[in-house]
């Protein structure tokens, strides 16, 4: 099977949206074990090297659809990438329905896509607005490419180019 790869394309300025795998055990708001979160560091230092616009974003936990808890917000997550990279990080909370804008040189961490109403049932319309968002996608969760939701398998069938990331390949 040939499958685009994350190194194999020119990224510099192009809005690149990465599905990782961030969803990491957490107690009393910190991180116990990092595992995932350094994996998908490599896919994510690349993409910034290469001058591309990052933004990622990962389900963490189990939450209701269409409510936010703070227990299964990425903020943790964030908080120990703004330590892991030298990049700058923020988080941005209900991007799916408002505007936001990425940098070059910067990773913008989009809050838990299971927050998202049809995130798992991977309505069509919530994919087109996720590809919307996006110049290439990069699918690097292989741990939840089995499942048919909105940010893993929806967002690919409508991204203009959907690829592999360093830790997808590497599975």
């Amino acid at each position: 099977m040939n499958i685009k790869r994350l190194v194999d394309l020119d990224l510099k300025d192009k809005r690149v949206f990465i599905r990782s795998d961030l969803n990491v055990p957490i107690q009393s708001g910190k991180i116990t074990s990092p595992k995932r979160i350094l994996a998908s560091i490599p896919t994510i230092e690349f993409a910034l090297q290469k001058g591309a616009r990052v933004m990622v974003t990962s389900h963490l936990g189990r939450p209701e659809e269409g409510k936010y808890s703070s227990d299964d917000s990425l903020k943790p997550v964030v908080d120990f990438l703004k330590n892991h990279l030298k990049y700058p990080v923020h988080l941005v909370s209900d991007w799916v329905n408002s505007s936001f804008d990425t940098l070059p040189g910067q990773l913008t961490v989009l809050e838990n896509c299971r927050f998202n109403v049809g995130e798992k049932k991977n309505d069509e319309t919530l994919a087109k607005k996720y590809a919307s968002l996006t110049d290439i996608f990069v699918m690097d969760a292989f741990g939840t490419a089995h499942r048919k939701e909105a940010s893993t398998y929806g967002i690919a069938e409508y991204a203009h180019i959907a690829c592999a990331g360093i830790l997808f390949v590497a599975e």
